[in-house]
């Protein structure tokens, strides 16, 4: 946050009127250091921030609902869940409670939650987009200061660095797609948080399309500069100052061919940094950190998935990550994402084939044997859950005779321009990172026999005048299949997609209802197949191929799609 000087209401501790004895507001002059108050690190999985709706139940004011609605976020099974914060515009509210017995309960109860301190600056000019916004939004809601009061919750929200408001005010609840648009801010029920904490604290940790524009960029490490990385990625005891420096130095003068990568964000700030080299058919990564960052764990997800595809590229079998002191981020998206950990650090198959489970695990058991381990043998019978498992872990493994399920989707071209960069963007975006590891398509809500776990292929439909379409140009792995109203699957996966609110509306059949498709792990083919390929493959099947809507099709035909998408001539 910005570190100018600024005024801020303050509940810590209390001061008496001479004469009345009421309790008296505290003022400091916030310089933009820390001081022991404030604010630290939540080790809570979600910090959301309340309005006073919200807060003044939670001290017990209010009706029997209200309250009961309120304190279901403090409810036990939540406590390491969820932290609840608040924003200056809570004290002004508490302040204004006309019940002095009230008001000083209420006050005492602030201590409870986590106190922000958004600059004053900053949240002024946001206040003033949102009030634009809701003037031009609203025109017959009369702006008044109790609006102005509500916007300025989303402000403060926005601008200390978090992304949920908590409210039972339904004119605040009115302005939830003023404070998203303009804000990033969702503004929810204490049922929403209860019911979806985890979806929420995704959302706020794990954005995808946020690296998918140019921000972030690629730079070889330049010999000399290693010191200035040391305040970005010294992260553990043994590794420090001096100690990584000169390890990272040694690395370029070691005789071996080290590709030393640093990721920056927009503003210049070293975000990432991993060191790799091919050793037959190991992809070695001697160093992988991720710096602290709002999407530090989508990086780290990101860069896993980038070794991978850069191990394929080179014809690697395993890749290894060897990096003694990996980043805790990194440390945990390596287990979940297939890697093995043992004395020499975290170890990953690339099992590239695609067909019969049997075929595929005898890959998987030879490049397990030369590192002496073992791998699990895998046969047709397998349940579809096993399969997509083994696919994840294994990737870009395709086990083809099993009942895991194959789709295809059509797409526009500008939405596959926008999710795959394919047919590429007018101005080339940096696509360092690759594909993001999690995606939502939304689509009409009629069913075509759609299951989970499976694998969709993506063909770009036919587009307008001078667009490139009529081809498939991936798959991905189908996660989760959702058929809700367009409010609520956008408010649920908005942080995964590229569709605005309008959009995912508009896509609503008759029912009023939209399907999201939640997908993963995307491999764009590096030779597109065409429409009249496509349909040959088919046809060589003796298979009818419909592209009108999402549709099942035959492992078989999805097997003939992946070679030819990989086809070396």
């Amino acid at each position: 946050m910005a570190c100018g000087r600024h005024w801020v209401s303050s509940p810590r501790g209390k001061a008496w009127g001479a004469a009345d004895k009421e309790t008296l507001d505290t003022w400091w002059l916030d310089l933009g250091h820390e001081d022991l108050s404030t604010e630290a690190h939540s080790d809570a999985l979600l910090v959301v921030t309340v309005d006073h709706s919200v807060f003044a139940p939670l001290r017990g004011t209010g009706a029997e609902r209200a309250v009961e609605e309120s304190r279901a976020l403090e409810a036990g099974w939540l406590s390491d869940l969820i932290e609840l914060a608040f924003t200056p515009q809570l004290l002004h509210d508490v302040r204004d409670v006309d019940d002095r017995e009230a008001r000083n309960h209420q006050r005492a109860g602030l201590a409870e939650l986590r106190s922000l301190s958004p600059d004053t600056s900053t949240v002024a000019v946001r206040l003033e987009e949102l009030a634009n916004a809701a003037k031009k939004e609203l025109p017959n809601v009369p702006f008044d200061d109790r609006q102005r009061a509500r916007l300025r919750y989303v402000a403060e929200t926005s601008c200390a660095g978090l992304q949920v408001l908590v409210t039972r005010d339904p004119a605040l609840a009115a302005l939830a797609d003023i404070a998203w648009d303009v804000a990033r801010v969702k503004v929810v029920s204490p049922a929403v948080v209860t019911l979806h904490v985890d979806e929420l604290r995704q959302a706020q940790v794990y954005r995808p399309a946020d690296l998918m524009g140019t921000a972030f960029s690629a730079e070889e490490i330049a010999p000399g500069s290693e010191e200035e990385l040391v305040a970005f990625f010294d992260q553990a005891e043994g590794d420090r100052g001096t100690a990584f420096a000169e390890r990272l130095k040694g690395l370029a003068q070691d005789g071996v061919l080290w590709r030393r990568e640093l990721l920056r964000d927009g503003e210049g700030h070293p975000v990432a940094l991993y060191v790799w080299a091919m050793d037959g058919r190991t992809l070695n990564v001697a160093y992988l950190r991720t710096a602290s960052h709002p999407l530090e764990e989508t990086l780290a997800r990101q860069l896993l998935f980038m070794l991978k595809r850069l191990g394929r590229e080179r014809g690697a079998q395993v890749v290894r990550i060897g990096d003694p002191f990996l980043s805790p981020a990194a440390m945990s998206a390596a287990g979940a994402d297939g890697f093995t950990e043992d004395e020499t650090g975290f170890t990953a198959l690339l099992v590239d084939v695609c067909g019969p489970a049997e075929v595929v695990s005898e890959k998987a058991a030879e490049i397990a044997g030369r590192l002496n381990r073992s791998a699990p043998r895998l046969d047709d019978r397998m349940a579809p859950e096993i399969a997509s498992v083994a696919e994840r872990v294994w990737w870009p493994a395709k086990l083809i005779d099993t009942a895991l399920p194959s789709f295809i989707a059509p797409i526009k071209p500008r939405w596959s321009t926008e999710l795959f960069d394919v047919p590429a963007m007018l101005v080339p975006r940096d696509d360092v990172l690759g594909i993001s590891r999690e995606h939502v398509y939304y689509r009409s809500s009629g069913h075509r026999g759609e299951s989970v776990p499976a694998r969709i292929l993506w063909y770009v439909s036919e587009g307008t005048s001078g667009q490139q379409g009529k081809m498939a140009i991936g798959c991905s792995r189908l996660d989760e299949v959702v058929i809700d109203d367009p409010d609520t699957l956008f408010s649920r996966f908005e942080h995964l997609g590229v569709y605005g609110r309008v959009e995912v509306r508009a896509t609503a059949d008759d029912s009023g209802k939209v399907m999201a498709l939640r997908f993963s792990d995307t491999e764009i083919f590096p030779v597109q197949v065409t429409h009249s390929r496509l349909t040959a493959l088919a046809d060589g099947l003796g298979l009818r191929l419909s592209l009108m809507s999402l549709s099942k099709i035959s492992n078989a035909l999805f097997q003939a799609v992946h070679e030819e998408g990989h086809r070396k001539t």
